[in-house]
């Protein structure tokens, strides 16, 4: 027997709905571009995105089309987040630092219809662009879009068209299309669906995991081109917190100046940008009034003690670590202490909070050795596998088989962890090719086969390195060819026309050769441990 509800579709519309009739006047703020401030509202965030919905329509976009975006942080990214996927088409958010062939490869498998992007950015769309065909290009921004090119406001120029703009969607239906950074090989889209972006938004409100709430003042460092940014634009528009949206300016002095001019309470992004907060609140103390901030978030890459001792410590900023993936929407784990550890030790109660925490309402998670799962005591290492409403079942394009995915319906991260008696996850290792700096994945395997492609190259690994502010950083270790005697300069000049400078090495080493295991792959494992003390930087 079935029960006797009302069926109503779990959809972005009817969170924007609910932001426009209850919060309305509640602001979005966006910063760091040239003036002032620039304020708007959900009431004025969802007009324009009916608005906009109206104006890509005129453009020949239809439900189910890929809707690209290459932006930062702000109120017209906003107003994408809403307005396409409510208009039955899907958001395809881009991140411009990855290698333009990259960006070339996703926009051909995601099939794209057009691209709404930065006036900042147009050169990447125009190296991109001799590429693959991203479509109608649209540009957000106030001066005059080139020849071929559409103003995003001249295509918002329209009247509300009120909920026409807005046909009654499937929750099942896709609404998002983010990729992974290729880590693994080629680059792969996780489609998001209506339903599990709003089942996300409904369990990072709750108290025990972001815990945002309708008085926050909510600050997402993390691009909205990563992951949504953690999901915390749609969280907020869902409780009605107040955004402050930071815009490029990313560096130390601009968001201190952000969360004292907007009374910030929740912020969020990777180590990097709290370790550059840090260096600048230690450089002057008390030169920003930081006293509304609550509670910093932290996730893409697992915090330094250090870190947390700093800004709560010295500092009074309480630090909540979070984990998760592409693949997860992406929230999977929180770390918050468990309260019957409150009296703990303070060494153990950060030990604790060092961890990935436990998972989210929802998410199920197992781990697998060799010879199947292994216990969950807190010792037994194994790859973390999870399952759950927003965690992806296969990924977009790829009918088949993955490996990623178990026969019997579990997502495999590939992240080696314990697991203990409280389902509190803890990461041992990580996929053992890649390089995390800053929060940025950077592939191995792509800087490997460049370095091999240099004539003086016979063999090339790629392995992270310890950095004291971009926690990691990539080293190539080579193997010259016999007779050759390139120098360092040389190979990563042999690199530079074809990656972003911050994939680049930081330096070189050059051995007789590179370990292998017997069916023939290189043992980076034995390579890591032979460099750990080369600490880059």
């Amino acid at each position: 027997m079935r029960g006797l509800m009302m069926d109503g579709p779990l959809t972005l519309a009817a969170i924007l709905r609910r932001a426009e009739t209850v919060f309305g006047g509640r602001e979005v703020v966006t910063r760091g571009f040239d003036g002032p401030p620039r304020r708007a509202d959900y009431a004025a965030v969802a007009a324009r995105a009916r608005r906009l919905a109206a104006g890509l329509q005129d453009l020949g976009i239809r439900p189910g089309d890929r809707v690209a975006t290459l932006c930062m942080n702000h109120a017209r990214h906003l107003e994408a987040y809403f307005g396409v996927p409510a208009m039955g088409a899907i958001l395809h958010t881009m991140n411009p630092r990855l290698p333009v062939d990259d960006l070339a490869l996703i926009v051909r498998d995601a099939g794209d219809r057009a691209i709404i992007v930065d006036e900042g950015l147009l050169p990447v769309v125009d190296a991109l662009r001799e590429r693959a065909d991203p479509g109608a290009v649209i540009v957000a921004g106030d001066g005059e879009p080139p020849e071929g090119a559409v103003g995003y406001e001249a295509l918002l120029e329209e009247d509300d068209p009120g909920e026409d703009a807005f046909p009654e969607a499937d929750e099942r239906d896709a609404a998002f299309l983010c990729y992974t950074s290729g880590t693994t090989g080629a680059p792969k889209g996780v489609l998001y669906s209506h339903r599990a972006l709003v089942l996300h938004s409904l369990v990072c409100g709750l108290p025990d995991v972001l815990d945002v709430r309708e008085t926050d003042t909510v600050m997402p460092v993390v691009p909205m081109f990563h992951v949504n940014a953690w999901g915390l634009p749609v969280t907020c528009a869902m409780v009605g917190a107040r955004q402050v949206l930071p815009g490029p300016r990313l560096d130390p002095e601009s968001l201190l100046t952000a969360i004292a001019e907007e009374r910030v309470t929740v912020t969020a992004g990777v180590p990097t940008v709290w370790l550059g907060m840090l260096a600048a609140l230690d450089a002057e103390p008390g030169a920003h009034d930081l006293s509304t901030l609550r509670c910093v978030i932290v996730g893409g890459a697992a915090p330094p003690r250090a870190l947390m001792e700093g800004l709560e410590g010295r500092h009074g900023i309480p630090m909540l670590h979070a984990w998760g993936m592409t693949e997860m929407t992406p929230v999977g784990t929180v770390s918050r202490l468990p309260p019957d550890c409150a009296e703990a030790p303070e060494d153990e109660r950060y030990g604790i909070r060092e961890a990935q925490g436990r998972p989210v309402p929802f998410v199920e998670i197992r781990s697998r050795g060799d010879d199947g799962l292994v216990a969950q005591d807190g010792a037994a290492m194994g790859e973390l596998e999870v399952r759950g409403p927003f965690v992806a079942a296969q990924y977009f394009g790829h009918d088949g088989p993955n490996e990623r995915f178990t026969d019997d319906g579990w997502f495999r991260t590939g992240d080696i962890v314990t697991i203990d008696e409280r389902q509190n996850v803890r990461i041992t290792d990580r996929e053992k090719d890649l390089v995390k700096s800053g929060g940025e994945w950077i592939s191995s395997v792509a800087l490997e086969n460049a370095l091999m492609g240099h004539p003086d190259v016979a063999e090339a690994a790629v392995i992270a390195v310890p950095h004291p502010k971009w926690l990691e950083r990539p080293l190539a270790v080579v193997v010259p060819r016999e007779g050759a005697s390139p120098t360092p300069d040389e190979l990563i000049d042999h690199l530079r026309p074809s990656f972003p400078s911050w994939w680049l090495p930081d330096a070189v080493e050059f051995v007789d050769a590179v370990p292998r295991t017997a069916t023939g792959k290189f043992k980076k494992a034995e390579l890591r441990e032979r460099f750990a003390d080369r600490e880059s930087g």
